[in-house]
């Protein structure tokens, strides 16, 4: 039998070869598209961006779907037949003669990326409540560590040829793929699984299931409103340091490289070590203000040592909230509507996909054009700030310590408590 261990083990590397196919292909899409479109940087920002909202409206639609497909088939089956998927996608994008096959491989790469909703659901199936934010910090750990060769290898291969990257990524995939058909058992027992609900497999109808739970709603409108704040600065990475700084994919893979090391840091050192101090509730009201602040000062930052200065704060701070909102509302559902709650979280984050790129992409079009009325490239990043600051808000205001948090320090209040002297039995009289 295999052990726990063994288990966490197997999905760190499967999610981390994944993610190396991710990581390869982030820096040279942009760049990709810019080419199609004749070099052109504004119009090129607005098709990327919209490029980006493709992907995530198809995991937006199909996220609780192939959620609760897991809840009834299993957690194995629907993370092969998501690396096979993508292998393809990969592949697709490489042979990509125009923006139309590549729009159609985005497509594809959105119905099939599913493994991080997989996972999650994995995750939560095989660990302790007090313990999951710990994992999926190792979760967010496999992703750092593909961010930190994929973008490093993309820089490398994009010197043979722009496709050879999608190529190596292609490769990547298949190959974790075989891995995990080999060496990564089922998580989700047969006796824990729940029927499936045509239903409830929408984004609709999931909502609707974890709707029950107050915490829950609580946090998904945190998560919702700071994932639409994180995509400002991720989708317009490649294309704002291009402008701002001169960057070619080497400068743009080794920025994502530190990007990768930080949250390698961030979720598999620092999470352990801060959300037992601070709890899970007082993590996520750090990582948005710590956050919040430096994605507005890389807005204004005109030199290329202030984006790396700043861009290890944001990432060690930020880095800690994911897992943190992810270990609280895994403690709120029961076992068999892991993977449905995960999938809601994946279409949270992926509606936040669909609008936050294009408006990125205008954005940063428009204030880097002759129209606009003051020259503000960084004019994303300020937005996003904005939006963390809202989440903060509601944070503050909406997501109470978590029940089974106020049960463990009651506990601890009522040990630590001298015993009460006992009422001395009366008497009966006679």
């Amino acid at each position: 039998m295999v052990s726990q261990r063994t288990k966490l083990i197997v999905l760190f590397a499967t999610l981390m070869i994944n993610v190396l196919g991710i990581g390869i292909i982030l820096p040279v899409l942009p760049l990709l598209v810019k080419e199609m479109t004749g070099g052109e940087a504004g119009s090129a920002a607005t098709i990327y961006g919209l490029l980006v909202a493709l992907y995530a409206l198809m995991q937006f639609l199909f996220g609780p779907f192939v959620g609760a497909l897991s809840d009834r088939y299993g957690r194995r089956p629907i993370l092969l037949i998501s690396l096979i998927g993508l292998s393809f996608d990969y592949l697709l994008l490489a042979l990509a003669p125009n923006l139309w096959i590549i729009a159609l491989a985005r497509i594809i790469g959105g119905l099939m990326g599913a493994s991080v909703t997989t996972a999650s659901a994995y995750i939560a199936d095989i660990t302790p409540p007090e313990r999951r934010a710990e994992f999926f910090g190792y979760l967010g750990a496999a992703f750092g560590v593909g961010f930190i060769f994929g973008p490093l290898l993309a820089g490398v291969l994009a010197d043979y040829g722009a496709r050879v990257p999608f190529y190596a990524a292609s490769a990547s995939s298949l190959l974790v793929f075989v891995f995990a058909w080999f060496a990564l058992p089922e998580s989700l027992a047969k006796r824990r699984r729940r029927r499936l609900n045509l239903r409830e497999a929408n984004p609709i109808g999931a909502f609707a299931v974890v709707g029950r739970y107050p915490l829950v709603i609580a946090l998904f409108a945190v998560f919702a409103v700071t994932q639409l704040a994180e995509r400002m600065l991720e989708s317009n990475w490649a294309l704002y340091t291009d402008f701002r700084f001169g960057w070619g994919p080497s400068q743009i893979g080794l920025s994502l490289a530190l990007v990768g090391v930080l949250f390698v840091i961030a979720q598999g050192g620092l999470v352990r070590v801060v959300v037992p101090r601070l709890g899970e509730r007082r993590t996520v009201t750090l990582g948005l203000v710590v956050g919040g602040t430096c994605l507005l000062a890389i807005g204004f930052a005109n030199q290329t040592w202030m984006v790396f200065a700043l861009i290890v704060p944001y990432v060690l701070g930020w880095g800690m909230t994911g897992p943190a909102i992810q270990s609280m509302v895994t403690r709120e559902v029961s076992a068999k509507e892991q993977g449905i709650l995960q999938g809601s979280m994946t279409s949270i984050a992926t509606a936040s996909g669909i609008v936050g790129p294009p408006v990125a992409g205008t954005l940063f079009g428009y204030f880097i054009g002759d129209a606009a009325p003051v020259f503000l490239p960084g004019v994303a990043f300020m937005f996003g700030a904005g939006l963390f600051l809202v989440g903060l808000m509601l944070h503050l205001r909406r997501t109470p310590e978590p029940a089974a948090r106020l049960e463990v320090k009651r506990s601890l209040a009522a040990a630590a408590a001298p015993p009460e002297p006992r009422e001395r039995e009366r008497e009966p009289m006679s």
